[in-house]
C-alpha cells in the first residue's frame, strides 16, 4: 500500500550514541508534524544504544512504525547511504537525523512547507541550527552562506547543506536509490551534488530547526566554530580535500541521471591533462567551479595550482 505523501520517514544512523540519544528520540515525539515513521541503522554500537532504541520502539511502536536495522560498519556516510537505499524503505519524504542533536518542535513541519508536494523535480532541503555544547547550552548558531542555496557549480567544491537537518522529497530519494551506494566521504555533500547535478534544486532555509550538538565525537563540527572554520580552510590545501572532490566526481559520472552539461563538465574535470599550474586553475574557472566566498574560491584555485585538486 502506498505511503501517505505527507508521511516523513526519519532516517536515524547510530553508533555508540547512548549519551545523547534519549534527547534526540524525545524531540521526535515533540514534533508538531506527527505523521512520521522511524528507520534506524545502527553501525555496531557497543554501549547502551541498542537497548535504548529497543526500549523506545517498545514504548512507542504502537503509534509509530519504528524499524531497527544493522548498518554496514563502514562509517557514517556508508551507513546513511545504505539506509537511503534499503529496498524496503518507503518511497516519499525522508528526513536525515544525527543521533546527538535535538530537533525543535516545528522542524518537520517547516521542511514540509518548504517542499512543494506537486513539484516533480528532485529537491534537497536543509535549515540552519543553534549550536549547543555537550550539556545542551546554546553557543551561537549557523547562518546561511553569502552565496545562497548551492547550485552544482558551487556544490562541486563546497558543501553548505547540513546533513543533520536535511530532507529529501520523493523524486530526490528515487534519484539516490537509482544511483545506489557510493564510495564517498560525506553523505550530505553527495546528496546535494547528486540532486543539483541531475536537474534538481537545493532549498536552504534561513531559519533554525535543530540544536546541533558540539562535542568531542563530532565527525566534522560546526562551520561557525573558529577551530572548525580554520580546519576547513586549511583542509582545502590538503590532498584529502582534492581526493574527496575527485571521488565525488567519479561517483557522479557513474550515474545515469546527470544533465548533459554537468556530464561534460565532470568529464573535462576528471580527464583534462592539466593537473597543476595555471592551466588547471583556468580549467576550474572555465567550468565555473567555485566556493561560496571569494577567499574560499582563491584557496581552491591555489590547491589546483599546486596539483591537489
Amino acid at each position: 500500500m502506498p505511503q501517505d505523501p505527507r508521511t516523513i520517514s526519519i532516517l536515524l544512523c547510530t553508533r555508540n550514541g547512548a549519551t545523547f540519544l534519549p534527547e534526540q528520540l524525545a524531540s521526535y515525539l515533540r514534533q508538531s508534524h506527527t505523521n512520521w515513521v522511524l528507520w534506524i541503522s545502527d553501525d555496531g554500537s557497543t554501549d547502551g544504544t541498542l537497548d535504548l532504541l529497543r526500549r523506545f520502539r517498545a514504548d512507542h511502536g504502537d503509534r509509530y512504525d519504528i524499524r531497527l536495522l544493522h548498518g554496514p560498519r563502514q562509517g557514517a556516510a556508508a551507513n546513511f547511504l545504505s539506509l537511503l537505499c534499503h529496498p524496503d524503505l518507503p518511497a516519499g519524504l525522508v528526513a536525515l537525523s544525527d543521533q546527538d542533536d535535538i530537533w525543535l518542535p516545528g522542524k518537520l513541519a517547516r521542511a514540509l512547507r518548504a517542499l512543494p508536494p506537486d513539484d516533480p523535480s528532485p529537491l534537497v532541503y536543509s535549515a540552519q541550527s543553534f549550536y549547543i555544547d555537550a550539556e545542551g547550552k546554546r553557543q551561537g548558531g549557523s547562518r546561511p552562506p553569502s552565496g545562497g542555496a548551492p547550485v552544482f557549480a558551487t556544490a562541486m567544491l563546497q558543501n553548505v547543506m547540513a546533513g543533520h537537518s536535511m530532507v529529501l522529497n520523493a523524486p530526490a530519494l528515487a534519484l539516490v536509490r537509482h544511483a545506489g551506494p557510493q564510495r564517498i566521504a560525506f553523505h550530505d555533500w553527495w546528496l546535494t551534488l547528486l540532486v543539483t547535478a541531475s536537474g534538481g534544486r537545493a532549498i536552504l532555509d534561513a531559519r533554525r530547526g535543530v540544536l546541533y550538538r558540539q562535542h568531542a565525537g563530532n565527525v566534522l563540527g560546526a562551520p561557525g566554530n573558529l577551530r572548525a572554520a580554520l580546519s576547513r580552510a586549511t583542509r582545502v590545501l590538503r590532498r584529502n580535500y582534492g581526493e574527496w572532490v575527485q571521488a565525488n566526481a567519479r561517483a557522479l559520472l557513474s550515474t545515469s541521471d546527470l544533465t548533459p552539461e554537468v556530464r561534460v563538465a565532470l568529464t573535462r574535470f576528471t580527464t583534462d591533462p592539466a593537473r597543476a599550474g595555471a592551466a588547471r586553475v583556468r580549467l576550474l574557472q572555465s567550468l565555473g567551479f567555485r566556493r561560496q566566498s571569494r577567499l574560499g574560491t582563491m584557496l581552491c584555485y591555489l590547491a589546483a595550482a599546486l596539483g591537489r585538486l
